[in-house]
């Protein structure tokens, strides 16, 4: 699919960029309102914030209660919901295609009418700090937040979106209010309507209700630098537990580099390919069963399972593998298949087969994950906020035109033994 085809795009008065996007295979419309703001245009103290903001902005506004948003989409045979992440936050919803002007109005009171009621704000602090502790509780989320940390010495992705628990116990209902009201401006956002739409309806229907929302300045973000790692790094976690984890990361390139199409190809041919898009499973997946890692760590049976994740970012992030272990498994004999299979790829070209093959599956896994309107939207919006239409529409060429020797010389680049940290978990006995 060509994401741009057919693509309808208006600029209004008050900055806010909308995208239509007919498409007509069922009568549904999805709605999408993306800001550019996620953990990574945080500080130390305030980490975190950006999520909490977005379950703030699900309680209502001035003019529209919480019970209202959730009864209405529901009568209308819809269904909604947001997300925050390192380089966005969005929301939407998608229902019957009569049904858009209710998604509409709902969006632009959630972009500048938002109550942040007092009591709705302690309450919701305990629902945030309950959903870190349940993440806490979760070895493989422990060990990935500790091996991030690690990896990166100064980029502000090597916090969790989630935050710290010593900053969002902290954090007031003043410091919530101040960021929405900094970063939910209509210079910063990007509203997308896809779906069995007229766009001349949608466009006119997107001016009426977010035209009278005045404008305001977007906000000026600080790029950070993470400066080259130069060794191996390494990080042991031990904790009650009754299974062992192994992950290893290594610096990424941003989806806009050129390495990234080879780094996706790389990827296919260790542990299977993937597609680019969050919604639909994109934040990684088990290696499959004929994947070189699957058969050095699950065929060998020193693993029950393992995948990896190269995730599409806006600035340069980290390529992940991570391993269940089997009970009994010592952590060093699993790390040890691991670096030999990424050893192999650094000094090997990939026999051509195997490169049609890791194509195949990569091209597949685009034109799967862009089936549905929602999905069709979400695609949209991911890459007009983080990169452009026009990069995301040239990825299945791209892929198909990736070599051998581009494929190995990014291995080199990217797995080298200097530039890898390792993170293992320890599980020990209950206290």
């Amino acid at each position: 699919m060509k994401f741009a085809e057919g693509l309808h795009e208006e600029r209004l008065d008050n900055g806010l960029r909308v995208l239509v996007r007919p498409h007509r295979t069922a009568p549904l419309a999805s709605v999408w309102c993306w800001y550019h703001v996620g953990s990574k245009d945080e500080e130390p103290g305030l980490t975190g914030i950006s999520h909490f903001v977005e379950h703030m902005n699900f309680k209502g506004t001035r003019n529209i209660t919480r019970e209202q948003m959730k009864v209405w989409i529901e009568r209308a045979g819809g269904t909604w919901n947001g997300y925050t992440w390192i380089d966005q936050t969005t929301y939407y919803e998608t229902l019957a295609a009569e049904e858009l002007e209710l998604a509409l109005r709902i969006e632009a009171e959630r972009m500048h009418a938002c109550s942040y009621d007092e009591a709705e704000f302690a309450s919701e602090k305990t629902v945030v700090l309950a959903e870190l502790h349940g993440n806490r509780n979760d070895p493989a989320y422990l060990l990935h937040v500790d091996v991030v940390a690690a990896a990166l010495r100064m980029h502000p992705y090597r916090w969790p979106t989630i935050g710290w628990r010593s900053d969002l116990e902290a954090m007031t209902r003043q410091d919530l209010w101040r960021h929405y009201r900094r970063w939910y401006v209509p210079g910063n956002a990007v509203l997308v309507i896809a779906g069995d739409v007229d766009v001349a309806r949608a466009v006119a229907a997107a001016r009426r209700h977010f035209g009278p929302i005045p404008a305001a300045p977007v906000p000026e973000r600080t790029r950070v630098r993470e400066p080259e790692q130069e060794g191996e790094r390494r990080v042991v976690v031990e904790r009650p537990g009754t299974t062992g984890y192994l992950q290893l990361v290594v610096p990424a390139p941003a989806f806009v580099d050129e390495d990234f199409v080879p780094a996706l190809l790389l990827d296919a041919l260790l542990s299977g390919g993937k597609g680019v898009n969050l919604m639909s499973g994109g934040f990684g997946r088990n290696a499959r069963t004929t994947s070189p890692l699957y058969r050095a760590l699950v065929d060998s049976e020193l693993a029950v399972s393992a995948g990896s994740a190269l995730l599409p970012t806006e600035q340069p992030y980290l390529y992940e593998i991570s391993v269940t272990l089997r009970e009994g498994v010592e952590h060093r004999r699993a790390e040890r298949a691991v670096a030999e299979v990424l050893d192999r790829a650094c000094a090997e070209r990939p026999r051509e087969g195997e490169l049609q093959k890791a194509r195949n599956q990569v091209l597949s896994a685009l034109a799967f994950e862009s089936e549905r309107v929602s999905e069709i939207a979400h695609q949209i919006g991911t890459y007009a906020t983080i990169a452009s239409l026009a990069s995301l529409d040239a990825l299945p060429q791209a892929v198909a035109g990736v070599t051998a020797e581009q494929v190995r010389a990014v291995a080199e680049r990217l797995l080298a033994r200097e530039r890898r940290t390792i993170g293992w978990f320890v599980p020990t006995e209950e206290p």
